[in-house]
């Protein structure tokens, strides 16, 4: 096993340059092999994670800053965040270069540029209740978020056609979710990805797998034979499977969905022994190429304003 390591700290960019050992196919050094794990600022409390296929992006749930991570180089650049700023669900959008994040409590989604981490543009979702805007995905027609306290979809509409332009903020909407969803005590709709017209979430105290109509809001349970993924988390999809990220329990589910999302498989586990380096209470994961990249949340631990936070690698299945 490699123990290639990269320490990213708070300075803008910082290169760590690897040796790595000798082969007999020369043409296959050349390219470098991926990070076991990737150091991130003391006291981050990260959550979301997601990457343009160069970069890794990784949200801050302490002000909202956002660290840019380039995969092949390790250099490095921090978004600042503000004063009662949160990032949650973090998703690249690659028409408009924009990283869509969760603000979590704040009840609202922000469009940040994803060179500079300006903020473009919020999209609020008042609510008398409490709210937790959990996660998002990005789609042709717009971005989806969870709840995880309500039986309710967050949706910021594209304008239909070849327009890349932000939507205007009060273009934002909600629509309510009816079927197979019930509340529960807890948190409850987390992870959330795109299946072509529809979506996939995961509610994470039941520990079941939802298709959701985008526009109906209709919402069915997918029967995977009663097998469960409490504390479900982020959702990545794979090559013709979805990755299951269940926080706690140290593990991501390898889930093979049927072509119209009615009916899952569990067809593998990626556990403790599978990463590359150590794992405490991972989040979300984001795919690139053949590697899971996991950001370790690690919820509960001691004294989080100055706790050690990284990222850490797994080969992917399937």
């Amino acid at each position: 096993m490699r123990h290639l390591r990269w320490a990213v700290g708070l300075a803008a960019a910082a290169v760590v340059a690897t040796v790595l050992p000798a082969s007999a196919h020369p043409a296959q050094d050349r390219r470098p092999a991926p990070p076991d794990r990737i150091e991130l600022p003391a006291g981050w409390l990260p959550e979301g994670i997601t990457t343009d296929g160069k970069n890794l992006y990784s949200g801050s749930r302490a002000d909202g800053a956002i660290l840019k991570i380039g995969i092949a180089s390790g250099r490095t650049t921090r978004f600042a965040g503000a004063t009662g700023r949160v990032a949650v669900g973090i998703d690249y959008d690659r028409r408009r270069d924009v990283l869509w994040v969760a603000g979590g409590a704040g009840k609202e989604v922000r469009a940040q540029d994803a060179d500079t981490g300006k903020v473009l543009a919020t999209y609020a979702f008042p609510s008398v209740s409490a709210r937790f805007v959990n996660d998002l995905t990005v789609t042709r027609s717009g971005v989806y978020a969870t709840d995880s306290l309500s039986k309710e979809l967050l949706v910021v509409p594209f304008t239909r056609g070849r327009s890349a332009k932000l939507p205007a903020a009060g273009r934002a909407k909600i629509v309510p979710l009816t079927g197979d969803l019930q509340l529960a005590a807890g948190n409850n709709l987390n992870g959330i990805v795109s299946y072509g017209k529809a979506l996939v979430a995961v509610q994470s105290n039941t520990g079941l797998l939802l298709r959701i109509d985008p526009r109906s809001g209709r919402t069915r349970q997918i029967d995977t034979g009663g097998t469960t993924f409490v504390n479900g988390d982020g959702l990545e999809r794979g090559r013709g499977v979805l990755y299951v990220v269940q926080n706690r329990l140290n593990k991501i589910a390898v889930v093979d969905l049927d072509r119209r999302q009615r009916t899952g498989e569990l067809v593998d586990m990626i556990e403790r022994a599978d990463f590359a380096d150590e794992i405490d209470v991972p989040s979300t994961v984001a795919l690139v190429k053949d590697s899971l990249f996991v950001v370790n949340a690690r919820f509960g631990t001691p004294s989080p304003e100055t706790a050690a936070y990284w990222i850490t690698r797994a080969d992917a299945r399937r």
